[in-house]
Parts: structure tokens; sequence; C-alpha cells
């Protein structure tokens, strides 16, 4: 029996190539990130949401929530990051930047300004994510106002599928709920509190997202996604498996070889859904690429009826053999 995978795939709101890759049959999904920016005209966001849901697939916006991010222009040399939260944090701690490749040690926090000791030798802009992985961390708030306002801008355009970044409290979700009793919520997690919702709650709150980019900057020791990644397909059986999946087609026309491996192993341990992020969702080359690529080797891949065979066959050998 074949494995049947789906698709939920990033587009950029004013993608020209949105009709032809929503009709790969593997397409389930289209997720809107709400950090792209839009003109600024009226009943703009109503506008690209009724275009995304023109093609006929659920349309899931992905609201920020607590997640931190840069809100101004930091230009080298520079000792001061503004983020999207007010924060508390036990100082000296460790800033991660650029999907973690890069560190500053933040020395002090006021407010909604990191003080640092230094810093990305680079023009860091506004949108990137931060991620500080201390226990002491506090962020105050949960959604921004961009999120309360996609929120409304759904519900005029009759859609209530939300993604909820860095999702680690019940009340994190009842937030949503209380501006929309009719929201459907996928919760991602991706810290080591949100793993402990999904301990907790399971799916019960809403389907579960392994945000595999930011989980693997905030957990204690790298090693431990992949322990992470089997929990949450095993608290949700229809968990989302999404972030660095086929990284290297957003700059070459073929994979690598771990890009095809890390599919296979996520298909192996039971992910079904797969979510496409920005970078490789930017041109309809690399998207439709990603899609095929997925779709082959879904279709290489043994089902749970193969599967089966294969342990009874190698356990009658080992009977046979002794």
């Amino acid at each position: 029996m074949a494995i049947d995978v789906g698709a939920i795939v990033t587009v950029p709101p004013y993608a020209p190539f949105l009709d032809a890759v929503a009709a790969h049959p593997l397409v389930r999904g289209l997720r809107l990130n709400t950090v792209m920016p839009l003109r600024r005209e009226p009943g703009e966001m109503e506008r690209v949401l009724a275009r995304l849901a023109a093609t006929g697939k659920t349309v899931h916006i992905d609201l920020k929530g607590r997640q931190l991010r840069v809100v101004s222009a930091a230009v080298p040399p520079f000792t001061e990051v503004r983020v999207s939260h007010r924060l508390r944090v036990r100082t000296p701690a460790v800033a991660f930047f650029a999907d973690g490749r890069e560190r500053a040690r933040v020395l002090a926090v006021d407010g909604d300004r990191l003080i640092l000791e230094d810093g990305p030798r680079r023009f860091v802009g506004p949108g990137e994510s931060v991620n500080i992985p201390c226990p002491s961390l506090r962020i105050e708030g949960t959604l921004t106002d961009t999120d309360r306002a996609y929120v409304a801008a759904a519900g005029a355009a009759g859609l209530h599928d939300f993604m909820l970044s860095f999702a680690e409290r019940e009340a994190d979700v009842a937030e949503v709920e209380a501006l929309d009793p009719r929201a459907r919520v996928t919760l991602k997690v991706e810290s080591a509190a949100g793993l402990d919702l999904a301990r907790r709650a399971g799916a019960s709150l809403g389907r579960l997202m392994a945000a595999r980019g930011d989980l693997y900057v905030e957990l204690a020791r790298p090693h431990r996604l992949a322990a992470a990644l089997r929990e949450i397909v095993a608290r949700d059986p229809e968990a989302i498996v999404a972030s660095r999946l086929f990284p290297t087609l957003a700059f070459a026309a073929a994979p690598a070889a771990q890009d095809v491996t890390d599919a296979a192993y996520l298909l192996e341990i039971g992910y079904r859904t797969f979510m496409l992020g920005d970078e490789v969702c930017l041109r309809p080359e690399s998207a439709l690429a990603a899609l095929n690529l997925l779709e082959a080797i879904a279709a290489d891949a043994p089902g749970p009826g193969a599967r089966r065979l294969e342990t009874a066959a190698a356990a009658a050998a080992g009977a046979a053999g002794a």
C-alpha cells in the first residue's frame, strides 16, 4: 500500500505562480507567513486572504505569537537590537540569529531592547527571528497587533485555520479562540516549553506541528531533536513536520543526499504532512521541485503493510537460523 502524503506550501502573498503550485496533487493547504509585508491599503489583508482561498486549498495563517523577531534594523557595529516583545531573562545570556548559525552575548535587557556585548557582523533586518534558549526567559504577551489584525481579517474572509508559533500554554490557544470561536489552531512546537505542552495535551488543543528550525535551536542539546520528533508524532499521528525541508533546492536544481534521507526518515517515523518553508517556496521552480521530490520519496517508501511483511520475514529468518 502506497503512503498517502500531503504538503502545505508557504506562499508569498503576491506570488504570480500561486495557481500552478496549488494545483500540484500533493498540496493540501497554503501557509501565509504573516511576517511577509503587504501593501498598506485598506482591506489589503482581506484581499490577499481571499486570493489564497480562491485556490480551493485550506489557508493556514501563521500567527507569530511570542516568537521573538527583530523590529528595527541594526547595522554593525551595534550593541542594541529591538525585538517584538518585552521580555525578561537572567543575563548574561546567549541569543541566536540566522537559525542558530550566529550568536551574540546579551549583557542586559531593557524592555524590548537587547543590549549586546557583540553581535552578528552584518546588517540585521526587521522580521529576523531571535532565539534565547534560557529557562529564565519570560516574554510579555502572546499575540501581536498584526496577529490580531489577521484573525479579524480571516474572520471577514470566512477563514478559521491558524498556526500559532511558540505555543507553550493552554492559554495561548484560548487567546486565539477568544478572538475567533471557530478557530482551528495548529500548535507549532518550537521550544522545550512547547514540547512539554504537547506531552500534556497531545492533540486535544489542536493539531501539532514539529517546527524543527526553532525547536532545534531551543533544545538544550541538538541530538534531542530526533527524540522530540518521534514524541510529537506519537502524541499526534496527524502532526505536521516543518522547517529545513529540502533546503538545497532553494539554491540548486538537484537535492543533496541528506535532503532525500531526511524526508525518508520523517516518513519512516510516521509523518504524513510536510510543510515547505519560505526559502524553497520563493520561486515556482524550487517549490515544484520540492513537491515532486517528496512525491517520489513517498512513492518509494514501504507502506505499513510492507514493513509488517519485512518484520515477519526477518523474524522467520532468525527462527530458521536458530
